[in-house]
């Protein structure tokens, strides 16, 4: 990856009449074309962005959230299967969603009784995970309408979503401005690349919440998948999910992923950190954490019965690896489709639960006039 800034790179906003637009990227055609996904129940209407390689691959995406809706991979045999969690239409993002497939913020994960401090100052933020203050508040990025066009990368044809928060939304200061691009490449790998700037200093951390079955959305249980995850530590937390601060050892725990295994391994082994969670619910510290800014591989995920595998590739220090312990069935997705425990899983790239409040973590406050940049990719690929 060049460390080229998304100024420097050439924007293509003009759709043709019949709403496609087209790249060639190395002699293979990846389109990008532009539909209505559904009004809101304001009236505002929410549009799907769809990106197709050559091989049948898919991309939807929406302006709701900055949304995934689906993503069709295939597998070891060229099967294609949507491996994300997400509804058929818009209004359900709104009211039943647990972050399915979108962009959180202004903060990703957890911040300790909704409250920090900044220059000497105080600040209260929205309490919507009682006591605490998640992913943004009560209406966090998940939950806006975005600005969306197409454009055209170095790495690619992509769809650009932006936003204005402003000053004091949910709590926070500053007038935040955000971006977050999306590219879906020929060879299966779906790039994000994040970008943030505010007119006050302020807090950010941005993630993707996707939950993904890489056997096929609400194809059973996520527990048979293997997951490698590149850290020698990970961040315990209270009760309320709450880092307590402290970096503690993976070795000898059930956190220990250094080498794969499969995710029902130890999940229901007796640990007091495996108790607090209802299972895994926890930041990783990503062993290139020490180095921000360079892409190292967070972790690798795979379906052993289709082959399926998606490793995740960051500039970001922490990994939030959440094992779907809340879905319980009672909410439909696509085709109607009941999402089980433990159907899903989230590999969120991050900066760590509440830094605000833990000095020793790292940083996440932004400063008037600077620039946050980060970019995590999905890299799907099949094996026996």
């Amino acid at each position: 990856m060049t460390k080229k800034s998304f100024a420097t790179l050439a924007v293509a906003t003009a759709l043709s009449t019949s709403g496609v637009w087209a790249a060639d990227v190395n002699e293979d055609m990846m389109e990008v074309s532009v539909k209505n996904f559904g009004a809101l129940p304001d009236g505002r209407k929410a549009q799907m962005y769809v990106v197709k390689g050559p091989d049948g691959s898919k991309l939807e995406l929406t302006n709701l959230g900055a949304v995934i809706v689906s993503l069709e991979v295939p597998d070891n045999q060229g099967h294609l299967e949507d491996v994300v969690l997400g509804f058929d239409e818009p209004t359900p993002y709104l009211t039943d969603s647990p972050y399915f497939g979108a962009v959180v913020g202004r903060y990703a994960n957890r911040i300790d009784k909704g409250q920090f401090s900044l220059n000497g100052k105080q600040y209260k933020l929205a309490i919507n995970n009682e006591p605490n203050h998640l992913h943004g508040g009560n209406v966090g990025f998940d939950k806006l309408l975005w600005n969306g066009s197409v454009v055209d990368t170095e790495d690619g044809p992509g769809v650009r979503f932006s936003t204005i928060s402003s000053d004091q939304d949910e709590g926070y200061p500053g007038e935040l401005y955000v971006s977050v691009t999306y590219v879906f490449t020929a060879d299966n790998q779906l790039i994000i690349d994040y970008l943030a700037s505010a007119s006050d200093d302020t807090v950010v951390n941005i993630s993707q919440h996707s939950y993904f079955n890489l056997a096929g959305q609400g194809d059973g249980s996520i527990l048979g998948h293997t997951l490698k995850i590149n850290a020698d530590f990970y961040t315990p937390v209270t009760k309320s999910l709450i880092p307590t601060g402290e970096i503690l050892s993976v070795s000898g725990t059930p956190f220990d992923f250094n080498t794969s295994k499969s995710i029902g391994r130890d999940i229901n082994k007796s640990h007091e950190q495996l108790s607090f969670g209802g299972g895994y619910d926890h930041n990783w510290v990503l062993r290139s954490s020490e180095f921000p800014g360079d892409l190292h591989t967070a972790a690798i995920l795979k379906d052993p019965e289709s082959g399926r595998t998606m490793e995740v590739v960051t500039d970001q220090p922490g990994l939030q690896f959440y094992s779907g312990n809340f879905l319980d069935g009672i909410v439909e997705g696509k085709g109607g489709i009941a999402y089980q425990y433990r159907g899903a899983v989230a590999l969120e790239t991050q900066h760590f639960p509440d830094s605000p409040n833990q000095p020793h973590f790292p940083r996440t406050s932004l400063k008037a006039g600077e620039t946050f940049k980060s970019r995590t990719i999905y890299k799907f690929s099949t094996s026996d």
